[in-house]
């Protein structure tokens, strides 16, 4: 970090004033004239055809303007998942269809001159439905006489839609059957997760209108411009080159965004009725119309010797990805690439059937699978080590992926270029683990929990995970910089600001690279007529790939200028150097030039413009790591647990900005902490969500937040813009099995389903603990 500028500094965000005066930024934040309000009729119905469906007093209704059923659109398959093309998600989604598969599914559409209207539109809709049997059990989803969800004909990737399996997985290095025969000890279990739910504070919204060209604009709040463009052009056959999207700044997206949930529907409604269209849901449609994270049952196996060496690790999962594949094999892919490799068993296997039922859809989360596989892998190690008796720091010290190492599953399960497994390049999880664990004083709580015969009981536990910066060989981006007279620099990128900093960080990225105060860069993003092509916001992929693109635009600009300079300073371009907005002669003789002056001379006396782009992908995709520690309080007369201190160190490579970063941090421990305890969307036995509100819906409030110690472990990424890697995601899957292993360190008790509600502990203890014993030896069990 030694000389850098702006690169590792804590900048304030550039768009900060914009938000905290409450400046228009957003996109619900402009009103055009004639707008109509679209709304959509959601199938109570868990699995249903369409037999009637008669409009014509909804059309006829005041002030409505159109209304779209299965028989007024184009039939097109396609994926609502944000992915490069071709995506590897199944084609089994149609803008309007005669068949409903969970409830909220989309019926029909209207748009009104008011919401009032529109929603009186759908109420006059009749509908004829011919009720199916629904699958709502994942585990009766590819029973013999199962209904098949997916019986259309012309839906395509789908792996076995008789069964209603979206997509099948099986993954082997070595030979995990030898792995176990030669290992001391083999341990097997079971493990639960749930749907949890994005909750970002800004809903999907869009707005969509035609310019005075008879183009298609689309202002939404996407991580994923680009993407949306293709698949708009896509469903309503209309060219690319016809659509316009514009991404204002979002209220969190968390990936339930980089999907297509409003943009095609609100798109259709608009070239409808040839008047500007706003959709948004409402909370409650939020949360089973949009996305949640994939439900899982994971069975873990791992053979080890009497030492602690793991040998052999095997995960099976079965998932569901709801009614629609969106991000069905992708996610669960996760699920087994980025948690098995956390350690050096040289034989792993990795199976994995995800399957649809007529409940609400799955798709992208932060963690993006890795949540559900680490509660189950951390949980069993921790197991496994207590078992042993050793102390689980100290396993993990033995056999977690270390510098140099090489990640072979990864490249099987399709990350890197083909036949190149993952390096680890850059590894700070040794620090991360002994810095977590002095912060969470583990060497005495360890020796000192439990202890008494209170009914609060103590205690501290840990995990160690990793994730991905960016898919590799997959995603890629771009950028482009040009020179204004005083000196300062436009930045385009079509990179997505979800609300984590990503413009701010990749203008500190041009500014350091440019040798100019973060004030002279100005950033436009997410722009499909302004700014070059990105893949999007996801996959931890914007600090490596967009932000490389930015460096390597800005090195293009920077040799522009230093050439400039060298005529201006009469000197050679290798005694140049750019820094405090000026370049300047780095001999003894020091002479120097304002980037104002030098911008002047370019363009006016020399007559042209410093500008440059450039693109960047990497062909790897450098894990950051993250270790989490716990510090616990269980009631054991109510089941409740307290967590009261939880301390999560990260390798992020450099942080561009820190104080960014340890927001990233601590907002994705904020859901991992609910996510283990208290989030959970539930459905009744007919797909019903139960809970789609915040009274109900039971997420970590500002009041129920532990103590949080966040520690930065700085590496230096050699396929990073100035070291970096990524961070956002990577601390959200600590929380769950950190607090699990510490529930157990308190009483004694393993829990291997998520969410653990207060009745989860009370069970546990009634089945473990006989009334007689006491509570020393309790613990000993």
């Amino acid at each position: 970090m030694t000389g850098r500028k702006v690169v590792g500094v804590n900048v304030r965000k550039v768009e900060g004033h914009k938000l905290v005066t409450g400046a228009p930024a957003f996109t619900d934040d402009i009103e055009m004239q004639g707008m109509l309000y679209g709304k959509i009729l959601p199938s109570p119905h868990a699995h249903a055809r369409i037999k009637r469906i008669d409009t014509r007093k909804a059309k006829a209704l005041a002030g409505v303007h159109a209304v779209l059923t299965y028989k007024d659109v184009p039939r097109v398959p396609h994926t609502t998942a944000g992915q490069a093309w071709p995506e590897p998600s199944p084609y089994d989604t149609y803008l309007l269809d005669s068949k409903v598969r969970f409830v909220g599914d989309r019926v029909a559409a209207v748009a009104a001159e008011s919401r009032a209207i529109a929603e009186k539109a759908l109420r006059l809709i009749e509908v004829d439905y011919e009720v199916l049997p629904a699958v709502i059990d994942m585990e009766l989803a590819m029973a013999p006489g199962a209904a098949v969800i997916h019986d259309e004909p012309d839906s395509t990737k789908i792996y076995d839609r008789s069964h209603n399996i979206a997509g099948y997985i099986l993954r082997e290095i070595g030979s995990v059957e030898q792995g176990f025969r030669e290992s001391d000890f083999v341990v097997e279990r079971e493990f639960r997760t749930h749907r949890q739910q994005h909750t970002p504070l800004e809903p999907h919204i869009t707005i969509c209108w035609l310019d005075p060209n008879g183009r298609l604009v689309i202002r939404t709040s996407s991580q994923v411009p680009y993407h949306t463009r293709r698949q708009v052009g896509q469903i309503l056959q209309i060219p690319v080159s016809s659509i316009h999207v514009i991404k204002p700044r979002m209220g969190g997206g968390f990936g339930g965004k980089q999907e297509m949930l409003l943009e095609d529907i609100c798109g259709a409604l608009t070239l409808a009725s040839r008047r500007p269209v706003k959709m948004e849901f409402t909370r409650e449609e939020e949360f089973y119309m949009a996305r949640s994270r994939h439900p899982q049952r994971l069975r873990m196996k791992m053979g080890v010797k009497r030492d602690g060496t793991v040998l052999a690790s095997q995960l099976t999962v079965l998932a569901t990805t709801g009614a629609y594949g969106s991000h069905s094999t992708t996610v669960q892919g996760n699920t087994g690439s980025k948690v098995l490799p956390l350690y050096r068993a040289p034989h792993m296997r990795f199976e994995c059937h995800v399957v649809y039922t007529n409940a609400p859809v799955a798709g992208a989360f932060r963690g993006y699978g890795c949540p559900q596989g680490f509660f189950a892998q951390e949980t069993l190690v921790d197991e496994i080590a207590c078992e042993l008796g050793m102390d689980p720091l100290d396993f993990h010290r033995m056999n977690v992926i270390r510098l140099g190492d090489t990640d072979l599953l990864s490249a099987q399960l399709g990350e890197g270029k083909e036949g190149l497994p993952r390096v680890v390049r850059s590894c700070g999880l040794p620090q991360c683990m002994e810095s977590a664990a002095r912060a969470i004083g583990w060497a005495q709580k360890r020796k000192k929990f439990p202890s008494g015969h209170s009914h609060l009981r103590r205690g501290v536990g840990m995990a160690c995970t990793m994730q991905g910066s960016g898919i590799a060989g997959v995603d890629w981006a771009s950028a482009f910089l040009k020179m204004n007279e005083d000196g300062s620099f436009y930045l385009q990128v079509g990179a997505s600001d979800v609300g984590a900093g990503a413009d701010t960080v990749l203008s500190q990225i041009a500014a350091e690279t440019l040798g100019v105060t973060l004030d002279k860069v100005i950033i436009t993003s997410g722009d499909t007529d302004i700014t070059p092509f990105d893949v999007g916001a996801y996959a931890s992929s914007t600090t490596i790939i967009s932000g490389g693109a930015v460096k390597k635009a800005a090195g293009k600009v920077r040799a522009q200028v230093l050439e400039v300079a060298s005529r201006m300073l009469d000197a050679p371009v290798d005694q140049l150097d750019c820094a405090n907005n000026e370049v300047f002669t780095t001999c003894a003789c020091r002479k120097a030039v304002s980037m104002t002056d030098l911008a002047m001379q370019a363009m006016y006396k020399e007559k042209f413009q410093i500008m440059d782009g450039a693109s960047h992908f990497n062909t790897d995709s450098p894990p950051p790591f993250c270790a989490t520690f716990a510090e616990v309080e269980v009631d054991t007369e109510t089941g409740q647990v307290h967590v009261l201190h939880l301390a999560s160190a990260v390798d992020p490579g450099t942080a561009i900005n820190p104080m960014q970063a340890e927001g990233q941090v601590e907002g994705a421990v904020a859901q991992g902490l609910g996510y283990a305890l208290t989030e959970e969307l539930v459905l009744d036995a007919d797909g019903r969500p139960l809970n789609p509100n915040f009274l109900d819906y039971k997420m970590f409030g500002f009041q129920d937040m532990p103590k949080l110690t966040t520690i930065l472990i700085e590496t230096d990424e050699p396929l990073g813009p100035y070291g970096a890697k990524s961070i956002s995601e990577v601390p959200i899957n600590g929380p769950a099995p950190a607090i699990a292993n510490a529930i157990f360190h308190a009483v004694g008790i393993r829990i291997r389903k998520l969410p653990i509600r207060p009745e989860d502990v009370l069970r546990a203890l009634h089945a473990e603990r006989p009334a007689n014993l006491d509570e020393e030896a309790m613990f000993a069990l």
